[in-house]
């Protein structure tokens, strides 16, 4: 028998796993995670996956739980917040759709410091490049940031759908952060195996899908806002 809020539970996965895969983009990341610590042996790369997909599920943790809580202790309301992180999503989608080359150029920048040598002590100096800049800004960066944030801000006021709601985009957020462990574990299979012509076709299928989740963030933010407004404008309403 299905526990209680499992409908609101598997739908608010379904939301935050396609709205976090398509902004973190585990294989196209590990193409280029591939690239960058070419320098490093497997055992290191391998090493390094873990600590990251740690570190990723932490951040967008984090920013799920907490990070409405945070700004609404600087008064900023739900409703501009679904508004704000929803368009931010949309535009952070469009920039995919239109110019991806430019961001996998701009994450391999990001990520460049991470090429060893022969001088670098080791765990030690895997151990400080993990967090920054392979986790953040590289693979959960601040368009991840925002569409934990904007999850989060849209939980149900309370009750078991809440918890449900919460529940369902956390187990999303662990599922997204297993995804980077494995590709980028996997990232010399990965480069062998799809090529960076069907990672591309794959960036481009899935940021449709982030524009069509930042979409209706947005449009829900909007309804929040204008809903109340809408009903006391009606007649026979009560100011």
């Amino acid at each position: 028998m299905p526990f209680p809020g499992a409908d609101a539970a598997l739908q608010s996965f379904l939301l935050a796993f396609s709205a976090l895969f398509s902004i973190v983009n585990p294989p196209g990341s590990a193409l280029i995670f591939a690239q960058v610590t070419a320098g490093r042996t497997h055992a290191e790369r391998t090493w390094l996956a873990r600590r990251i997909g740690a570190y990723a599920a932490a951040v967008m943790l984090v920013s799920l739980w907490a990070g409405a809580w945070v700004l609404s202790f600087f008064g900023i309301s739900l409703s501009a917040l679904r508004i704000a992180g929803g368009l931010v999503v949309a535009a952070q989608a469009w920039t995919l759709l239109s110019a991806p080359e430019q961001r996998e150029a701009r994450k391999t920048a990001q990520a460049e410091p991470v090429q060893g040598s022969e001088d670098d002590p080791e765990p030690a100096a895997l151990a400080e490049i993990a967090f920054f800049p392979l986790t953040l800004p590289f693979t959960t960066g601040p368009g991840t940031i925002a569409v934990a944030i904007a999850l989060g801000a849209g939980r149900p006021d309370a009750g078991a759908d809440r918890l449900a709601y919460l529940a369902g985009a956390s187990a999303a957020s662990l599922a997204i952060a297993v995804l980077i462990l494995l590709a980028y574990a996997s990232a010399d299979r990965l480069v062998a195996r799809l090529g960076h012509a069907r990672a591309r076709v794959l960036g481009r299928l899935a940021a449709f899908l982030l524009l069509c989740v930042g979409t209706q963030i947005t449009l829900t933010g909007v309804t929040d806002v204008l809903g109340p407004l809408i009903a006391s404008a009606r007649p026979g309403s009560v100011p």
